[in-house]
C-alpha cells in the first residue's frame, strides 16, 4: 500500500478540517480500499473522529447561513416599494421560504395524501415535519428545522466518507465546493434534498466500510424520502461484490441487506394501491408537472437548442442558460470520476457507480415545454461524490480555485434571490 504525505502550500477553506501536514491517501495509488485499511483501526475512538468532522464543516456551515440569513433580511427591499413608509411584519422573513414544494410537503403534512398526485413526494419528509409540527405548531418552521438540521449531518457525512477515504484536506475543499454550489440553497428550504442525500451519503458510507446491514438501514430510509434512493441498490450490490473479490462463492447471508433498499419503494407502491387504486401512483404523477421518460441527454440537447430558438430576452431563454451550463457542469465532473490523474481507482469505483446511476436518472425526465431541464440543476446534487475529483482538480491551482469560488457564489446569491422573491428559479 502506497501512501503520499501532502504538505497543502494555499488553503482556501482555512479551517480546522484542512491540517497541514495532513497525511492524504493518494487515491489514484491504492492497490487496496480504502475501507480495508479502514477507518476502524482502533488508533482514534469513532466519536473523536465524528467531532472533528462537525468542526471541520461548522464554518462551511456557518459562513453559507449567513449569507442565506443576509439575503432574507434584505430580500425585504424587493418586497416594499421605493421609500415605502409602512414595514413589514417578522414573519416575512419565514414566509419568504415558503415556496414552491414547500407548500406541498407542508399540506401533506397537515392533510395527507389528499390527491393522487401528491404521491410524487415521498413520504418521510412530510412525516418528520408532521412529528415536529406537534411540538412547534408550525409546519413551515417544523420543515425548516428538519432541512437545516438534515443540512448539517450532511455536510458531516460527506466529510467522514471523503476523509476516511482520500483525506482530510480533500474532504474540506469537497465539502465547500458543494456547499456553494449555485443550488445548494434548496439544502436549507423546507425540501426533503438534504435529507435524502443525508441518508444516502450514510449507505454509501457504511458500503465503503462493509457494514451491509446499517447500509441498507439507510438506504431504506434515503428511499422513503425520494423516489431515486431505489437507485442505492446499485452501488450496494457493486461494492458488496467487490469487497468479495466478484466471486459468487464468497457472498454471504448479509447480501440481503440490499433487499432493504426496494424495500421503501415497494412499501409506497403498497399504499398507493390501497389509496388510489395505483401501485405506480408516484410515476404517473409526473405527467401532472409535464414529465415524461425520454432518452438519455435528448433533454440537453433539445435545451440548447431551444436556446437559439426563443427569444433571447423571453423568460425561457436565460432560464435555460442557466440549467444547461449547470447540468453540463456536474456531467463534466461526473466524467472526470473516470479519466484524468483526478479519476476513482478501482476500489473507489463504487463512487462513480453511485454518481452515474443518479445522473442519468436525473436527466431522464425532462419537461415537454420550453424549459425541459427545470430543476435538473437541483436533482443532479444527488450525484455528490462529482465534487471529489472537482477538489483534486483545483487542489494545486490557487486562482482556479478562487474563479470557481467566486462565480459559483454569485450564482447561489442570484438564484436564491429569485427564490426569496418568489420567482422560479429551476
Amino acid at each position: 500500500m502506497k501512501l503520499k504525505i501532502h504538505i497543502p502550500r494555499f488553503n482556501p477553506i482555512g479551517n480546522a478540517a484542512a491540517i497541514a501536514g495532513e497525511h492524504a491517501i493518494a487515491s489514484h495509488t491504492l492497490p487496496v480500499a480504502a475501507s480495508e485499511i479502514g477507518a476502524d483501526t482502533g488508533m482514534v475512538p469513532a466519536r473523536q473522529k465524528w467531532l472533528k468532522a462537525m468542526k471541520g464543516i461548522l464554518p462551511i456551515y456557518v459562513l453559507t447561513h449567513l449569507i442565506f440569513f443576509a439575503f432574507t433580511y434584505f430580500v425585504t427591499l424587493f418586497l416594499l416599494p421605493n421609500f415605502a413608509a409602512n414595514s413589514l411584519p417578522l414573519r416575512t422573513l419565514l414566509m419568504v421560504w415558503n415556496r414552491w414544494d414547500s407548500s406541498q410537503f407542508t399540506a401533506i403534512a397537515t392533510g395527507g395524501y389528499a390527491q393522487w398526485w401528491q404521491t410524487a413526494f415521498f413520504p418521510l419528509f412530510p412525516l418528520a415535519i408532521w412529528s415536529l409540527h406537534g411540538i412547534i405548531h408550525d409546519p413551515l418552521v417544523a420543515g425548516l428545522i428538519i432541512a437545516n438540521v438534515a443540512g448539517f449531518g450532511m455536510l458531516v457525512v460527506l466529510y467522514r466518507l471523503i476523509e476516511e477515504d482520500f483525506g482530510g484536506e480533500l474532504a474540506a475543499r469537497s465539502v465547500l465546493y458543494y456547499a456553494l454550489f449555485p443550488t445548494a440553497f434548496f439544502f436549507a428550504a423546507s425540501y426533503n434534498e438534504s435529507l435524502f442525500i443525508t441518508f444516502a451519503l450514510l449507505s454509501l458510507y457504511q458500503m465503503r466500510r462493509g457494514r451491509w446491514w446499517l447500509a441498507g438501514i439507510c438506504g431504506l430510509i434515503a428511499g422513503l424520502t425520494r423516489s431515486s434512493g431505489l437507485l442505492l441498490l446499485l452501488p450496494f450490490c457493486y461494492e458488496y461484490l467487490r469487497q468479495k473479490g466478484f466471486k459468487l462463492s464468497a457472498v454471504r447471508f448479509n447480501v440481503l441487506a440490499g433487499g432493504a433498499i426496494p424495500l421503501a419503494t415497494g412499501s409506497f407502491m403498497l399504499y398507493c394501491f390501497v389509496r388510489f387504486h395505483d401501485a405506480l401512483a408516484f410515476s404517473h404523477a409526473q405527467a401532472v408537472w409535464h414529465r415524461t421518460l425520454d432518452f438519455p441527454f435528448w433533454s440537453i440537447i433539445h435545451t440548447a437548442l431551444l436556446f437559439f430558438r426563443l427569444e433571447p430576452l423571453s423568460f425561457h431563454a436565460p432560464h435555460n442558460a442557466i440549467d444547461l451550463l449547470l447540468v453540463l457542469f456536474i456531467i463534466t465532473l461526473g466524467v472526470l470520476c473516470c479519466v484524468g490523474p483526478w479519476k476513482f481507482s478501482k476500489q473507489e469505483r463504487a463512487y462513480v457507480v453511485y454518481s452515474a446511476v443518479f445522473i442519468l436518472f436525473g436527466i431522464l425526465w425532462p419537461t415537454q415545454d420550453y424549459s425541459p431541464l427545470h430543476a435538473f440543476p437541483r436533482y443532479l446534487l444527488e450525484a455528490t461524490p462529482v465534487f471529489i475529483p472537482l477538489a483534486r482538480l483545483l487542489h494545486k491551482n490557487v486562482q482556479s480555485q478562487l474563479y470557481f469560488l467566486v462565480i459559483s457564489t454569485a450564482l447561489l446569491s442570484f438564484l436564491l434571490l429569485q427564490f426569496l422573491t418568489g420567482h422560479w428559479v429551476i
